[in-house]
């Protein structure tokens, strides 16, 4: 294995190249763009249908997107495998339930970090529906496609992450 694969970090412009190469390569062999939100709602849907049954695809949205494993599904499942491969590779993978900064700032308590992280991604997750797209979908393929949209969508990113980041260091007493 390349010494690189094994790394703890890999270089940002590797694999910004990486991912450029990739964007590439999905709209020349599938003509679709990189994004990856769509496949969180299908698996709502998905979830939903086993509640409701085929009433659940009778959702207007639903009929436009489908409630089933599709490219983008499957490209969520290759982002947590390869992540997995990754820090395996690089020896940095550990299961950890409460990060050290986490516990250092607001204890060590499992339930407060898991409803944090769980309210995080349904905020996350209603943006991403909200905007029409995720990061991957805006940042990545839109703005790769000079969409005025996805350029703007991923400002919004940049400054609501630089934003929370303030938020948070100075809640953490780092400022």
């Amino acid at each position: 294995m390349p010494g690189w694969l094994a790394a703890e970090r890999w270089s940002p412009y590797v694999v910004g190249a990486a991912i450029g190469v990739l964007s590439w390569l999905t709209f020349l062999l599938s003509d679709k763009a990189l994004g990856c939100s769509t496949a969180f709602a299908r698996t709502a849907g998905m979830l939903e249908r086993l509640v409701r049954g085929r009433r659940a695809e009778e959702r207007p949205y639903f009929r436009k997107f489908p409630p089933v494993v599709d490219w983008e599904w499957t490209l969520v499942a290759g982002v947590v495998a390869g992540a997995l491969l990754a820090a395996l590779a690089g020896g940095d993978f550990r299961l950890q339930w409460v990060p050290a900064l986490w516990a250092a700032t607001f204890g060590d308590g499992a339930a407060a970090r898991l409803a944090v992280a769980f309210g995080g991604g349904i905020l996350m997750g209603a943006g991403a529906r909200w905007a029409g797209g995720c990061t991957s979908g805006h940042g990545i393929s839109g703005t790769l496609q000079l969409a005025v949209s996805s350029w703007l969508a991923a400002i919004c990113f940049f400054a609501g992450g630089i934003a929370a980041a303030l938020v948070l260091f100075r809640l953490i007493g780092g400022g």
